[in-house]
């Protein structure tokens, strides 16, 4: 009896030993993105050791559970097993079930083993990567991990995408990136359950895809004049005969590489080749493909209008087209075909006999039509080779053929329509899936094109616009993110500009819509960013930014400050003066007011600690505010900032110089005078600038002061002449003139425009405080 009892207390120790410390995991613990269809948790764990089975039947099989062995090799120090029959326990196992969707899969996750019940290859991938983020983040880690405890919390997933159209398009073009760039990205789409990766192969500023036959496409047109030191859209027109040394392209070898790892992924490789636009890479290799044989070169930089364009006109350009298709689709299986089809400028096909000629034989309108001529003809050679065509929405103008597949990305009105006339639509609008626009406050990102999408605008997007009836929601296919690489010379920067929005993306096309939810999605980030940072992947942390908002009280000579975060609720702190930000902060409530020079320092906590970078602004009270300004040289009517008292605000703009706080000159100098009212000593003038040179913005040439008593008689107290210099970013600077103490009431302000920029074009001076000490 004794033996009997000691036993039972012996049994208990031993289940109290073995289930002390066995965390009891909750949904607010199941990080996975993009969020499950439906999630049961379990009581247990399994915990994969170097005994762990992966049972396979098939080389797929085998290669999808490679990939997640590796990780466990590098991580763990050991590797799991790969077996083909069932052992007693812990083992990973796959289930065929046809009846399951494409993409689906259930995922079964008991203490002695685990089940992925799939229709085919896709779905075991993706049960795959949900284990991959139930494991802990250190199954991420390039180097060996001693601490973590491997194991997953039983589970039963059942999931499946709410879109057959997940994607991302990388612009290899206006910056080239090389073949494992592309393979890394493979990777990281494959992470969140994406499907599609769209390869954006040819453009002016280069030609990135071997064509045998034309050799000429990657020996001339892979290769620009390097103008990387100067802003995108300043850069100088190109003599055709300087030969190019900046750029590259990718080997029809590579390509077919990047095709099969991709299908391996459960992600399909959609090749562009554009036309009948952007194409002055083709055109500076073989000059005859235009209308009238121009010599261009390939251009370093940005381009607009577009008018060297293919002509469409004479046939051997037809000839040149399907050729270089056949060997596209030779490299890649896809079933779509990207054709490009947007922004054609058709001038020369106004002037051009060729053109007039087709136009007249076709009995076409006008060169809007033989635009519509141009697309339907190769749609209809792409579909005799069995594929469909996607262009992108401006394939619609002049009108194509239902068959046509549409990439929207001029808004959702035109999406809309293109479903109404019975088209496939992927949604890819600009505002929000244009990733190469800024995800933060400009001052605090690296440049990128002047437009907004942050990461919450991201997530909040869905591709069913409401004009889309439910019977017509079946011709939205998917959506996607588009990646233009004008500003990304390298893959630091490309990936910024990558991640996390497309986290966000992904929930939005694979979760159902009633299942997203903004705060539930911010909670499961922190999560994905430590897998980010094991991985070593240059993602933004822009959504930790706090940004603040100002308004002056001209009236009371204050100004009130408003700080504001992506995240739902943020628990924003603040400091004053040369504080450091730590958790005896004040908590944000309400607009600060400021009356008196001050530095604000802010930032998000999370955690009781504070998280991202922190917010720095000094408000700088002058003698100039609040008193009148006279215009001796109006401002431009499009840019008035926040109206006469905007010079003497004290409320300084920032480097997106729509924000409201900027005047602007054409051409024109800059001549002021504030008026202080009475006589008052001055012995300071600092003058607020912006140059943003690929918007035409430069810095002024010259910056001078006066200074009078009566307003009649001016002295010149100082100036400073800066010659006009090649600068590639943008960048806010201020002028600042010192002289001997003047008393006096009136200080005159002149700031000289460039007028001209390099390129000839018409310069704007930018303008947003004078400060007077």
């Amino acid at each position: 009896m004794k033996a009997l009892k000691l036993y039972f207390i012996l049994f208990f120790l031993a289940f109290l030993s073995s289930s002390y410390g066995q965390k009891v995991y909750t949904e607010k613990d199941i990080q996975i993105i993009p969020k499950p269809s439906q999630l049961l948790i379990k009581t247990g764990v399994f915990e994969f050791s170097q005994e762990t089975a992966f049972v396979v039947n098939g080389d797929f099989q085998k290669e999808a559970a490679t990939a997640l062995i590796n990780k466990f090799e590098i991580a763990a120090g050991w590797r799991p097993e790969i077996a083909a029959k069932l052992p007693s326990s812990n083992y990973i196992q796959f289930k065929v079930d046809p009846t399951l969707k494409n993409e689906a899969y259930i995922l079964d996750v008991n203490p002695k083993s685990v089940t992925i019940t799939a229709k085919g290859n896709a779905g075991f991938i993706y049960g795959l990567e949900s284990i991959r983020q139930l494991l802990p983040e250190a199954i991420e880690s390039r180097y060996l991990v001693t601490a973590a405890k491997w194991q997953i919390p039983c589970v039963t997933i059942t999931d499946e995408p709410r879109f057959q159209w997940r994607g991302l398009m990388l612009d290899l073009s206006r910056h080239f990136f090389d073949k494992n760039y592309v393979l890394e990205t493979i990777d990281r789409l494959a992470m969140l359950k994406m499907n599609v990766l769209h390869l954006h192969l040819v453009d002016d500023q280069g030609w990135r895809i071997e064509i045998k036959k034309y050799p000429k496409l990657t020996e001339v047109g892979a290769w620009r004049v390097d103008q990387e030191s100067a802003s995108w859209n300043a850069r100088l027109t190109v003599n055709p005969d300087e030969k190019g040394s900046y750029g590259g392209f990718l080997t029809q070898e590579e390509l077919k590489e990047i095709v099969k790892y991709a299908a391996a992924k459960n992600i399909e490789i959609i090749p562009e080749i554009e036309m009948p636009a952007h194409v002055s890479s083709a055109i500076a290799s073989y000059p005859e493909l235009a209308c009238f044989n121009q010599r261009i070169g390939v251009p370093s930089g940005g381009l607009w209008p577009i008018t060297d364009i293919y002509c469409a006109g004479k046939e051997s350009t037809f000839e040149f087209v399907e050729n270089v298709l056949d060997e596209v689709m030779a490299i890649f299986p896809s079933k779509y075909i990207h054709m490009g089809g947007d922004e054609a400028t058709k001038t020369n096909w106004a002037k051009c006999p060729y053109c007039q000629k087709r136009i007249k034989d076709e009995h076409l309108k006008d060169v809007n039509e033989l635009q519509s001529y141009f697309v339907k003809r190769i749609e209809k050679y792409i579909n005799s080779k069995g594929r469909k065509m996607i262009g992108w929405d401006e394939i619609l103008d002049g009108g194509i053929d239902p068959s046509a597949t549409i990439m929207s990305w001029r808004g959702d009105k035109i999406g809309a329509e293109a479903v109404h006339k019975g088209h496939d639509v992927i949604m890819t609008p600009e505002s929000p899936f244009y990733f190469n626009f800024y995800q933060g406050p400009q001052n605090e990102e690296p440049l990128a094109f002047d437009a907004y999408n942050p990461l919450s605008k991201v997530y909040e997007y869905d591709p069913i616009v409401p004009t889309i009836t439910p019977q017509e929601a079946s011709h939205v296919l998917g959506g996607q993110a588009n990646l233009w690489a004008e500003y990304l010379a390298d893959q630091k920067a490309s990936e910024y500009m990558i991640f996390p929005r497309l986290a966000a993306l992904s929930e939005v096309l694979w979760s159902s819509k009633e299942k997203r939810n903004w705060v539930d999605f911010t909670g499961r980030l922190t999560s994905l960013f430590k897998r980010y940072d094991y991985l070593g992947i240059n993602y933004a942390k822009s959504a930790y930014l706090v940004t603040a908002s100002s308004t002056a009280d001209l009236a009371n000579k204050q100004i009130n400050v408003t700080l504001k975060n992506e995240f739902p609720n943020p628990d924003i702190r603040y400091v004053l003066g040369d504080k450091n930000i730590d958790n005896t902060a004040t908590k944000y409530t309400t607009p600060i007011q400021f009356t008196a020079t001050t530095v604000l320092k802010a930032s998000l906590f999370q955690d009781d600690k504070p998280v991202g970078k922190t917010f720095t602004d000094t408000i700088i009270f002058h003698k100039g505010m609040a008193h009148k300004v006279l215009y001796l040289t109006p401002y431009n009517d499009s840019y008035k900032g926040d109206g006469p008292f905007t010079m003497v605000n004290t409320i300084r703009g920032s480097k997106n110089f729509h924000d409201g706080q900027w005047q602007a000159w054409l051409v024109n100098d800059m001549e002021l005078v504030v008026d202080l009212g009475k006589v008052d000593s001055v012995e300071e003038v600092t003058l607020g600038t912006l140059e943003s040179q690929g918007a035409g913005v430069n810095f002024p040439v010259l910056v001078k002061v006066l200074v009078s008593a009566d307003g009649i008689k001016y002295k010149e107290v100082g100036k400073i002449a800066r010659p006009y210099a090649v600068n590639p970013i943008s960048e806010l600077k201020d002028f600042k003139i010192s002289f001997a103490k003047q008393n006096v009431r009136f200080v005159k302000v002149i700031a000289g425009n460039l007028k001209k920029s390099p390129k000839g074009e018409s310069s704007w001076l930018f303008i947003d405080e004078v400060l007077v000490n």
